[in-house]
């Protein structure tokens, strides 16, 4: 249960608030480069921390994100002229750079300097791995990016959604490991487990949990028994301010995270930011056609997006949604295809954090053991913004990107010193280390498929 006010502290993040402030202290992942594919492009919509913006690419290749409002007499720059290097407003012709300075005033008087004295609202960007980045907060030189492997490598990848939620509603699915033996596993039977990684899960639904603040944010551990003398242990993270890693993989070889950016309150996109994994496909092999990680939906469309409209919340939208039930089928759990009866595993996740409301009301919780982490890590976050809020503290993480240098994800330990999982697990947590296959086989596998094959 957490109280109204905590509640609101935490979720709200409009201009002014506290969690709003602190989440202006960092870099966030604003857009996709491929939603501006070209210099002098159409603009885009974007709402972020509240704020409705508009995203540009130049003449030049610059990337600008200025306020949607005109500073002149406040006509929306959606509809100005995207040309020579900057954006024209189209009610009287002032047209605005990158950083926002105003370059022309073409109904000003010519010898005016009026111009030089206006300018737009506008945040800085920068482009990696197929995000564009951006930087909210007041400080003139901006700290640096975040150490995150799964933006830096040359092969990163990036997926984006939206979802009708508060951010952090979003974000607890991610840390909250246990709902993996359910909702996404829970039709699933030991024996017919593709990997030793899907029959750990379901062989012990209830695992044993460990959390702690960190230097990033907060880490978690469960702990299902394996063999006779080890543990599946399956570890993962909260990096500041919206950050995770999760645990599906092998940890040595997973290089994947998620920003989860608040547009509003109300509404969050999400960005899967990916380094392929270190080990080939044949880790999760199928056995009985059980291959969780890799259930497309059976045909059903359960991450189809949307062509993109230019409405506030028109980008990365599913076609699945709340009007048609979410693409829900019964018949797909009644005859042990999935458990929920949705299509995708993304869905699965997506149907539960949006069906509790936009924002839900926490005092009406009743949170056990298995919520360690959620509970440690709205501590977590409450604290950082009221430290900020009230003495000025930075939070962690924005003046220290190799803090992020972290992997997540499953490996087995003996059962005599999972009490000191993280310690025992710095160097397989390390990001940016190429480990050897077998080291990462060794950590990690006891049974799956591919070993006796791989053996004959």
């Amino acid at each position: 249960m957490l109280a109204h006010e905590d509640n609101e502290l935490l979720c709200r993040i409009g201009p002014g608030t506290p969690m709003g402030n602190l989440f202006r202290q960092y870099w966030l992942p604003a857009l996709q480069s491929v939603e501006l594919p070209e210099p002098d492009c159409d603009q885009v919509r974007v709402k972020l921390l509240g704020e409705e913006l508009i995203g540009f690419r130049d003449t030049s290749g610059r990337v600008g994100l200025l306020e949607n409002s005109c500073p002149h007499r406040g006509a929306s720059l959606f509809f100005a002229r995207n040309e020579q290097n900057g954006i024209r407003c189209i009610y009287h012709g002032w047209k605005f750079d990158s950083t926002g300075q105003c370059i022309d005033m073409p109904n000003e008087p010519a010898q005016s300097n009026f111009k030089d004295r206006v300018r737009a609202t506008a945040y800085p960007c920068v482009e990696r791995g197929g995000v564009v980045w951006a930087y909210m907060g007041p400080r003139e030189t901006p700290p640096p990016l975040p150490d995150i492997e799964g933006n830096m490598q040359p092969d990163s990848s990036v997926y984006s959604q939206i979802r009708n939620c508060n951010w952090m509603q979003a974000l607890e699915g991610d840390i909250d490991t246990v709902h993996f033996s359910w909702l996404h596993a829970g039709h699933v039977k030991p024996e017919d487990a593709g990997s030793d990684f899907m029959r750990y899960l379901t062989e012990d639904r209830s695992p044993t949990f460990a959390a702690l603040d960190t230097p990033w944010g907060t880490s978690y551990a469960a702990f299902s028994p394996a063999t006779e003398s080890e543990n599946y242990c399956r570890c993962a993270h909260f990096l500041f301010p919206c950050y995770t890693m999760t645990p599906p993989g092998l940890m040595m070889a997973n290089r994947k995270s998620r920003a989860w950016v608040p547009m509003d309150d109300d509404h969050v996109i999400w960005f899967s930011m990916t380094a392929p994994s270190l080990v080939p496909d044949d880790m999760l092999a199928t056995k009985n056609g059980v291959q969780l990680a890799g259930r497309s939906g059976g045909g059903r469309g359960g991450d189809v997006l949307h062509e993109h409209s230019t409405d506030w919340y028109g980008r990365f939208r599913l076609v699945a949604e709340a009007s048609n039930d979410y693409l829900l089928d019964r018949n797909d759990w009644k005859e042990g295809n999935t458990f929920a009866g949705l299509p995708s595993v993304s869905l699965e996740d997506h149907v539960v954090t949006e069906t509790m409301g936009t924002i839900y009301n926490r005092r009406r919780e009743n949170l056990g053991t298995s919520d360690a982490m959620i509970i440690r890590t709205r501590n977590r976050l409450i604290q950082a913004a009221e430290a900020f809020e009230k003495e000025g503290i930075v939070p962690p993480g924005v003046d220290d990107p190799e803090v992020y240098r972290q992997r997540s994800g499953g490996l087995l330990l003996p059962t005599e010193i999972i009490s000191q999982w993280f310690e025992v697990t710095e160097e397989q947590r390390r990001a940016f280390v190429d480990n050897p296959k077998d080291e990462i086989y060794a950590s990690y596998v006891r049974t799956a498929p591919w070993r006796d094959e791989e053996e004959d």
